[in-house]
Order: structure tokens, then sequence, then C-alpha cells
């Protein structure tokens, strides 16, 4: 999602790039199906933050003691990231998951997904204006793509209406999803990986009940069966669905497979992530992007691919960051480059 440098070395070994790589496409497979079980609890009567919260207490608890045993003589760890796992917790999972859900009560699955998988040309925008690192034409040639895609996908230009919250809620998840790949790649942290996905659903939980409690997140839920286009099923299937499946063992694998992938090849393996939200949304709840909105998305699709494309490779920021050694002494320093942040 931003210019990192601890994306995998060139000498590391193909069997952990292989099982990286298989890390990476069970968690996009695992998130794709998150919004296909929140919309059949929405439509059901459920509100987005309560399917939320019970998202992620859920995934927290599934994952309580597999945290508590990786972090035995550890906690010193702890106490050392402490302000990094809770800004993980708030943006890269409470942020990403509420403004999501949230988006996906009001629009179609694959549609919200998708602006939210914009992340990387919001990144590089951020780093132009806040720190001069200015894009290459390749990435600006992605983003203007990436720009056509999204006006034909929200169906804009025929004068279909569109929800305006439902887009501004799909931007903060986009917001989240940033943050979860920059610091999901941090591996000088010492943090077990499965540790830090059961500390920041903790944190998410634990905020979401006290703004919950005190009115701030409405709160509404039923135990009416949900159904979906070709079955329907008790209420606590697609909650525990979407506690285990869609959150703790998503967000495990993601956090394993970015470490040995690095950010920058993880965040692309993750685009499978839409692919799969768009095949379970028209499976599951006949939601068909009609051929214009198709043609929107797969621009969005090759928009992105092509900033991620435009990003200097780890070699190319190292020896933009190391001063070349010669005879005669010079007074130039080297760029300062962004190692990791939105």
């Amino acid at each position: 999602m931003s210019t990192v440098v601890d994306d995998i070395p060139l000498a590391a070994p193909r069997r952990g790039v292989n099982a990286g790589l298989l890390f990476a496409l069970g968690a996009a497979l695992a998130f794709g199906t998150s919004g296909v079980f929140a919309r059949g609890l929405i439509d059901a009567g459920w509100t987005p933050g309560a399917a939320v919260t019970v998202r992620m207490w859920v995934a927290a608890l599934v994952l309580l003691v597999p945290t508590l045993i990786a972090l035995r003589g550890k906690w010193g760890i702890v106490r050392r990231n402490a302000g990094m796992i809770l800004v993980y917790g708030l943006l890269a999972v409470t942020t990403a998951q509420l403004c999501y859900f949230q988006a996906v009560a009001v629009m179609d699955v694959g549609i919200a997904l998708l602006i939210e998988y914009t992340a990387p040309i919001a990144v590089i925008l951020w780093l132009w204006v806040r720190r001069g690192e200015k894009p290459t034409r390749r990435s600006i040639l992605g983003a203007v793509l990436a720009f056509v895609g999204l006006v034909l996908m929200l169906d804009i230009l025929t004068g279909a209406q569109i929800h305006l919250g439902g887009i501004l809620f799909a931007l903060g998840a986009m917001v989240g999803a940033a943050t979860y790949f920059v610091l999901s790649g941090k591996g000088d942290t010492g943090l077990p990986p499965i540790a830090l996905a059961g500390l920041g659903l903790l944190i998410g939980a634990v905020g979401l009940t006290i703004a919950s409690v005190s009115g701030v997140l409405p709160f509404e839920w039923t135990t009416a069966d949900v159904e979906y286009s070709f079955v329907t099923v008790p209420w606590f299937v697609p909650v525990l669905a979407v506690g285990v499946v869609s959150t703790a063992v998503a967000y495990s694998l993601g956090i394993v497979s970015t470490r040995r992938l690095g950010s920058r090849l993880a965040s692309f393996i993750a685009l499978s992530e839409v692919v799969a939200a768009l095949l379970f949304s028209a499976l599951m709840l006949g939601q068909i992007p009609g051929p214009i909105q198709a043609i929107g998305g797969a621009l969005v699709l090759v928009g992105v691919i092509i900033v991620k494309l435009g990003e200097p490779s780890p070699t190319e920021i190292t020896s933009e960051s190391t001063p070349e050694i010669t005879a005669e002494p010079t007074q130039a320093s080297p760029r300062m480059t962004v190692r990791d942040g939105v």
C-alpha cells in the first residue's frame, strides 16, 4: 500500500514464497466471503454495527488461546509495540470492517470492495502531497484508469442514483485497508502474526462494544433466519462463518502471507479478494453487475495493478537511499524515501 522496504529479498527461499502465495490466496478467499455473510445478516434485521461487533468478538475469542500461547514470555514485545498494535486494532481492523459493513448495507458488495481496494492510489497521492514523493508516470496512468473505472462502475454517466453515504464508508474502509497492508508487513516487531491479529481484533471488539453500550453505534440484532439466493440458514450460521472464516482465519493468513511476501506482493495477491467477493455476491445474493459496471470494475483492477507496478522496487529504494561511494567527497545527500506509512 506504500513504498515498503521489507519486501521479500531476491534470494528468499522458493518454498517460503510458494507457501506465502497459498496463504495470501487463502486470506483473499476468506476475506471475500465477509460482505456476503454481513449483507445477509443486515437484510435479516441486523445493524451494520451489531454485525461487525459480533464478528470481531467471535474472531477475538477464537484467537484468544492461540494468542496467549504465542505471547508466553513475550509480553515485553507487546509493551514496546503498544502504539502500533493500537493503530492496527483501530484502523486496520475496526475502521476497515465497520466502514465496509456500513457500505455493503446500502450498495453492492463488489462495488464497495472495489472502492476499498483503490487504497494504493490514495497512498501514492498522500505521499506526493504530504512528503513530496512524486509518483511515476505509470502510477499516474493507473490512477487515471482506476478513476475512469470508478465512474463507470458507479453508473454516474447514465444518471443512476448513487448512495453518497455508501461511497464515503467504502472510502473509509480503503483507509483501513491501506493501514492493514503496511502494518501487517512489519516483520521487525517480534510480534507473532497470530498475536497481532488476536490483539487487534480484541481492541476492535472492546472499542465497538463501548461505542454500542454508550449509544454512539446503533446495535440491533435478531434471531430470524437469514436468507440467501438458494438457501435459508439460522442466524448463528453466518455469525460463526463471518467471525471464524472471514475474520480469524483471514487476518491470520493475511499477516503470515504479508510477512513472507512483503507488503508489495501481498497487496497484489489480495486483489483476488475482489474476484472472490464478486463471485460469492453473485451466487449468494444475486448481485450481478451490468455490462458497464463490469467494464468499470475491470478498469479499476487494471488501474490499481498499474499503480502498484509503478512503485519503486525494494532494490531501487535501497540504491536511492544509499549514497554512492566515490573517490571525491560530495555534498549531495541521498533523497529521503518513505519506509512505510500511510
